[in-house]
């Protein structure tokens, strides 16, 4: 069994069963932090997931800054999976990712003496990634 995840009407991704729920609960779970994810479910079928681009742009693009700002590396570890995988599929749909490719901003939340994320190990996980997602 899988899900369907459409932005915009643009397939995604094609994950089985799991992959898709725990996806789904994490966005739900990361709204404080970064606002609506713009995940849906269509009435009657849960296994289709129309995405409205704009407010999943806004809200992986606000996870992407707060991994790449933050230096406590519970916070990075906690983000990272979840930031990838939204990454990917911004990406795959054509949005924009302001914070992916500028400078990290600083975390009001660092860790004395650690650094913030750079682009290059956002960008190596989302290869792996994309590899491991089915459209």
């Amino acid at each position: 069994m899988s899900q369907y995840f459409r932005i915009d009407g643009r397939d995604v991704w094609n994950p089985s069963h799991g992959p898709a729920t725990v996806f789904t609960r994490l966005a739900e779970a990361f709204v404080p932090l970064a606002g609506p994810s713009g995940i849906g479910v269509t009435p009657g079928d849960p296994d289709d997931h129309p995405i409205d681009g704009a407010a999943f742009a806004k809200f992986t693009d606000a996870l992407v800054a707060e991994y790449r700002a933050t230096s406590h590396p519970i916070q990075r570890a906690l983000l990272e999976g979840f930031v990838a995988t939204a990454a990917v599929l911004a990406r795959r749909a054509g949005l924009a990712l302001p914070a992916l490719d500028g400078p990290a901003a600083v975390s009001s939340r660092d860790v004395p003496g650690g650094g913030a994320a750079g682009p290059d190990r956002l960008a190596e996980l989302m290869a792996g990634y994309e590899r491991a997602m089915p459209a």
